[in-house]
């Protein structure tokens, strides 16, 4: 039966106040999620049936944490996602499709494949096979790599319109869609947590434009980094564009969803590496900061909404700009990068932004650590980071696939302990 109180405690601890017990996520965004194949060995562990799971991010094949596994793990968010993939084909029409180590998953209908000579894994812009292919899982792997697509550049023709291409007024369709979908997730009693895309604002994720069949304007990430330097007005102007679509479309969404929402997922831009960063504040400042501070200002003063940043990295230099951005929330929290020490993040911000995240470690301590040095951290870090409120629990970025099932299982065990 679902906790009715799930919902509230996500609140609470938004509010930063002490919920009545630790709010926990997995699954309510592309970047706070379990690989498929270890959501099929959670089920398994703990004697849930159901067929093949369904892959939500067919990208980072990421899995379905379905009603059922959240009542065995205390799970307090539900997403919202667009019916849109990033490859242009929607979440519909699932068929079962085969990994290279014969694990059986639920795809969407335009998920089509090709083996290439080395035994990749193609995937397709809106499933055409008809065009060269967008992405590309090594022979054994288990995610998707962007395909570079660029296209010779002419400085003399380049028009932001080009990287404009795959934004645009979102259609009655899609509306249908995101409010039925959060109809049904505030039905659960869970904290609601919606992907509405539109305001991705340079996710290196996106840039090479996975949606479209011939990609035109700046789609190699390389270039795109560089242009963030050598071409910066060009690129404030795609970003000013953007914002004004994404705008638009966000007064269409907020009519339709109202307060059946608690958090809107914003950006997933990456401003930090494991030990620097790829711009200054400065630059941060003059490129990025005027577009998140009118998206997030509009959503204050239109809703009820709480702001979601994700960026990994050693961002802590960014942290009090992410702030005065009118962010309320930051993701993943990589404590293991340069400057990320989880109580100097904890007293320098923990009353002015939410740390969702931070939780445990998914480079080294998750997947190679043993049973007992999980539940250390996972308590440790608890204690830190719910300190007061102001923390939801989730792991640094997605459980990645080859995660031991006893590592996630000690992981889930600490938390009810911690929640005790």
């Amino acid at each position: 039966m679902t906790d009715s109180s799930a919902a509230a405690r996500v609140r609470q601890a938004l509010a930063h106040r002490i919920p009545d017990r630790l709010p926990v996520d997995c699954g309510s965004t592309a970047v706070t999620g379990i690989h498929v194949s270890c959501v099929t060995e959670l089920r398994r562990h703990f004697g849930l049936d159901g067929g093949p799971v369904k892959v939500l991010d067919p990208g980072q094949m990421l899995g379905e944490v379905a009603a059922d596994l959240k009542e065995f793990l205390g799970i307090d968010t539900e997403p919202v996602m667009k019916r849109g993939t990033k490859f242009g084909f929607p979440m519909a029409d699932w068929k079962p499709w085969r990994m290279d180590d014969g694990l059986e998953v639920l795809v969407p209908g335009g998920f089509h494949t090709v083996k290439d000579r080395e035994g990749a894994t193609l995937l397709y812009p809106q499933g055409d096979t008809s065009v060269a292919p967008c992405a590309k899982m090594p022979a054994g792997g288990y995610f998707f790599d962007s395909i570079i697509r660029q296209p010779p550049i002419d400085e003399d023709r380049l028009d932001p319109q080009d990287n404009l291409e795959e934004f645009g007024p979102i259609s009655e369709a899609e509306l249908d869609h995101l409010a039925g979908t959060a109809t049904a997730a505030r039905a659960t009693g869970r904290a609601v947590v919606a992907s509405l895309g539109g305001t991705s604002f340079g996710d290196i994720a996106l840039v090479p434009g996975m949606s479209l069949k011939h990609p035109r304007g700046i789609r190699d990430v390389t270039e795109w980094y560089m242009s963030v330097r050598s071409r910066r007005g060009y690129i404030m102007k795609v970003f000013e564009g953007q914002c004004e679509i994404a705008l638009r479309n966000f007064e269409r969404i907020a009519a339709r969803l109202g307060d059946r929402v608690d958090v809107v997922n914003i950006c997933g831009t990456d401003f930090g590496t494991q030990t620097s960063s790829f711009c200054s504040v400065d630059t941060f400042r003059e490129v990025w900061l005027p577009v998140y501070r009118r998206v997030n200002d509009w959503i204050h003063k239109n809703t009820s909404w709480k702001t979601f940043k994700h960026s990994c990295g050693a961002v802590e230099k960014f942290i009090e700009t992410f702030i005065e951005a009118g962010f309320d929330i930051l993701n993943p929290v990589q404590c293991s990068a340069a400057g990320m020490d989880p109580r100097r993040l904890k007293e320098r911000y923990g009353g002015r932004i939410v740390f969702w995240g931070g939780g445990v470690d998914t480079q080294q301590t998750l997947p190679f650590g043993t049973p007992d040095e999980v539940r250390r951290q996972v308590l440790e870090r608890c204690e830190i980071f719910g300190a007061g409120g102001g923390f939801v629990f989730n792991t640094v970025h997605n459980i990645q696939a080859g995660t031991p099932v006893k590592n996630i299982v000690a992981l889930f065990e600490a938390l009810r302990e911690a929640r005790s």
